[in-house]
C-alpha cells in the first residue's frame, strides 16, 4: 500500500485528517517516535529501558547548583 507524510502546523488539522480517512478510506498513524509541539520545537521523547542507575553514583551527594554550574561552564571566552 502507497504511503504519504504529510506536514502540518494546526492540530487541528490531524482532526481533521482523522475525519476525512473514515470517508475516502485511508489509515492515519501518527509518529510516536517524534512528537512537534506548537511552537515548532521537535521533541523526541527518550528511550524508557535505559538503566541510569549507573549515573547516580556520579551525582548523587554531590551538591550541584544549577546557578554554579551555569557560571562554571558557560563563560565566553574574549
Amino acid at each position: 500500500m502507497p504511503e504519504v507524510t504529510i506536514t502540518y502546523k494546526k492540530p487541528e488539522t490531524l482532526k481533521i485528517l482523522k475525519g476525512l480517512a473514515k470517508y475516502f478510506d485511508f489509515k492515519v498513524a501518527a509518529n510516536k517516535e517524534t512528537m512537534v509541539k506548537s511552537n515548532n520545537v521537535t521533541i523526541t521523547p527518550g528511550d524508557e529501558s535505559v538503566d541510569i542507575t549507573e549515573m547516580e553514583e556520579l551525582f548523587s551527594n554531590k551538591n550541584l547548583d544549577a546557578k554554579e554550574l551555569r557560571k562554571k561552564a558557560w563563560q565566553r571566552t574574549k
